[in-house]
């Protein structure tokens, strides 16, 4: 043994250039061979196998000692077989093929076409022989190698087609951002604003539009058809279509009825009151009264019916008077007594009404022309039904404002009278602006509490207090066109005032400190000949963001403009408005959110809690040729999405503004500005 080993080692004979190739001639030589010399050689692991020296010599060798080698020929065999399979069972473990096992490839290759020669001199064995070994081991491994090679290339694409499709979806098949769209409805009558009102009625938590619509028959003798639209928040689709008699001033919603499930509308025309459905439109109640001038008002329950009543000011049947007060039952929408008139001494527009709760939790309705007047709810409802209200919060009195009383005889507490005519009253909350329309409970919570906003004498600007009913403070600027809008400029906690007033072609935007009536901010434009009132939109950071109309801003240099414009003249209409955002963090920097030809002439705000989005609805006329009557545009646009494609506009001295704050600065910060209802 230890001699045959010793020759194995020293691998006699011509070695080949591969590992396990030896000239078989060599070993014919040697007569000395024995079982063991097979044995050593046919050993697997010395890189040689059975069949390694097979040519036409050695096959002719064996042939001549094949009697004395056959016994343990046989017996080496059956060992080389057993040590065979071992090696086999652990080729298929390796993850990839090295270095050594090419080598064994090699050597296989060469065994195999050996393999089938002796085959075909002992007998034939075949494929199936011996030699079939090898063949099925490499067809293995090829296999398992293709299959890992498969695995691999589905773990790769599956991901990249999956990803692919998901990008593709989101191109082509999702629809547009809630918010975005444009319809035309009706025809323009002027500049007058429709009645604009925003409530959820589908149960998609955004507020869907209610608007009303004027249009014109085309008939040979022409006439105006009315209706009420409800359209979807999410794409402008009509949910339903209501025809009237005469057109409508006034849609609120969000009164609440214990006997209806759905959301009450309520349209408001010139002579009836109508209660319908908000998700079907169909009727629920109506009174009929005559010359209604205001829009609803929603009071504390009168009657002990658990249901909110209504208050609507008309002009009385005795021409005489000045002004009467209707009471109407929330609940089945019947008067309740008869209108309460009042005699008012002075003349002007239309003040409220409104209506307040004082700080002893007592009622009071204000209202008034051009003075502003206060009268308990309590006397009201007693001259209108000779009783007293039913709900005891409804029969409260304040001392402190009855005080205010200048004789006992009269109703009527005055809260502002002077020589300048009041153009405007209204509550300082935040969005009131937005929501002075709605008759739920949540959203006149706040309202009927607060502090007054006052505008008179056409130029002059006050807020009075509601607790004695002074003023705290008086700001004066040019002429005020539009109601101010309460947000929030500085971080003070205390509401400020955004106003607007035009001279001379000169627009001039203005912020005015709501805790001591100092001048906060502003600049002048070129006017866009509008009167529409500006917007407060809230944010998730308490501060407010503001929304006006203007058109191109005159920058310092360019004040020289004001001289050439001759006094008493209106500048030429701009062609084109734009839309301006104004942020208090950014005060020399406007965003222009979107320009057109069209003329706003309402607009109202939505909030999307869920996206921390806020949607800016406007109601335009746009121009058409003369011979047709001009078209009716509402449009819905989201502020984020609106401000990503904004423009930056410069305020101020462009030589000393314009490098800071930089565009990546500013457009960092604008989007991510997200939007929250206060």
């Amino acid at each position: 043994m230890a001699s045959a080993l010793s020759r194995a080692l020293k691998l006699p004979g011509k070695k080949g250039p591969d590992l396990g190739e030896y000239d078989p001639l060599t070993q014919a030589d040697s007569e000395d061979e024995s079982e063991e010399d097979d044995l050593v050689l046919n050993y697997p692991r010395n890189g040689l196998g059975r069949d390694s020296c097979h040519s036409t010599g050695s096959s002719k060798l064996r042939g001549s000692r094949h009697g004395r080698l056959v016994g343990a020929e046989d017996e080496a065999q059956e060992d080389e077989e057993e040590e065979e399979d071992e090696w086999r069972e652990r080729l298929p473990n390796k993850s990839r093929l090295g270095r050594d096992d090419m080598k064994s490839m090699q050597y296989w290759s060469h065994r195999d076409s050996g393999r089938d020669r002796v085959g075909e001199e002992r007998g034939g064995l075949g494929p199936h022989g011996g030699s079939g070994l090898g063949i099925h081991s490499i067809d293995a491994e090829e296999k398992r190698m293709r299959m890992k090679n498969a695995v691999r290339s589905a773990f790769f694409l599956v991901p990249l087609l999956c990803t692919t499709l998901l990008v593709l979806l989101c191109a082509f098949l999702i629809p547009c951002r809630k918010g975005e769209w444009e319809k035309a409805l009706g025809h323009a009558g002027g500049v007058t604003p429709p009645a604009l009102a925003l409530w959820d009625v589908d149960g998609d938590s955004v507020e869907d539009v209610f608007l009303g619509v004027t249009e014109w028959t085309n008939d040979t003798h022409p006439t105006q058809v009315y209706s009420v639209v409800a359209l979807s928040a999410a794409g402008g689709q009509l949910l339903w279509r209501k025809a009237m008699q005469e057109s409508v001033m006034y849609i609120q919603c969000g009164l609440q009825i214990n006997t209806q499930t759905s959301p009450v509308v309520l349209l408001i025309s010139k002579s009836s009151v109508i209660a319908v459905n908000g998700t079907t439109g169909k009727n629920l109640w109506s009174v009929l009264l005559q010359n209604i001038e205001s829009q609803a008002v929603l009071l504390p329950d009168l009657q002990g019916d658990s249901i909110p009543d209504l208050l609507i000011a008309t002009l009385p049947a005795d021409e005489t008077l000045d002004l009467s007060l209707t009471l109407i039952s929330g609940l089945n929408g019947e008067k309740l007594g008869h209108p309460v008139p009042f005699n008012l001494t002075a003349h002007g527009k239309l003040i409220g009404p409104l209506l307040h709760e004082t700080q002893q939790g007592a009622f009071y309705i204000l209202f008034g022309l051009g003075d502003v007047e206060a009268v308990s709810l309590c006397d009201v409802y007693f001259h209108a039904t000779g009783e007293m209200p039913k709900s005891q919060s409804a029969r409260r009195k304040d001392t402190v404002w009855e005080g205010l009383k200048k004789t006992n005889s009269t109703s009527f507490i005055h809260i502002y009278r002077g020589a300048e005519r009041v153009e405007f009253l209204l509550p300082v909350v935040a969005g009131f602006g937005n929501n002075h329309n709605r008759l739920d409970t949540v959203s006149n919570l706040n309202s009927t509490k607060s502090d007054w906003v006052l505008v008179h004498g056409c130029c002059k600007l006050s807020v009075l207090r509601q607790k004695d009913v002074r003023k705290e403070w008086t700001f004066s600027s040019g002429p005020i066109h539009s109601q101010p809008a309460p947000g929030h400029f500085n971080e003070d906690g205390v509401l400020d005032l955004f106003i607007q007033h035009s001279a001379n072609g000169i627009m001039q935007a203005q912020v005015v400190d709501g805790a001591y009536g100092h001048l906060l901010w502003k600049a002048e434009f070129t006017c866009p000949h509008l009167v529409l009132e500006s917007s407060a939109v809230s944010t998730s950071t308490g501060r407010s963001v503001f929304l006006f109309w203007a058109s191109e801003p005159i920058k310092a240099q360019k004040n020289v403009i004001k001289t050439t414009v001759t006094p008493g003249v209106a500048a030429a209409e701009p062609l084109i408005r734009k839309l301006f955002l104004l942020h208090p963090a950014y005060p020399t920097i406007l965003l222009e959110l979107t320009s057109t030809t069209d003329t706003t002439v309402t607009s109202a705000v939505s909030y999307q809690e869920g996206d921390k989005d806020a949607t800016y609805i406007t109601v335009s006329s746009r121009p058409t040729p003369e011979s047709e009557p001009g078209a009716r545009i509402v449009k819905s646009m989201s502020l984020r999405a609106a401000i990503t494609k904004a423009q930056i506009v410069r305020l101020g001295n462009e030589t000393k503004e314009l490098i800071k704050p930089g565009a990546f600065e500013l457009n960092s910060f604008f989007r991510r500005l997200s939007f929250k209802h206060q």
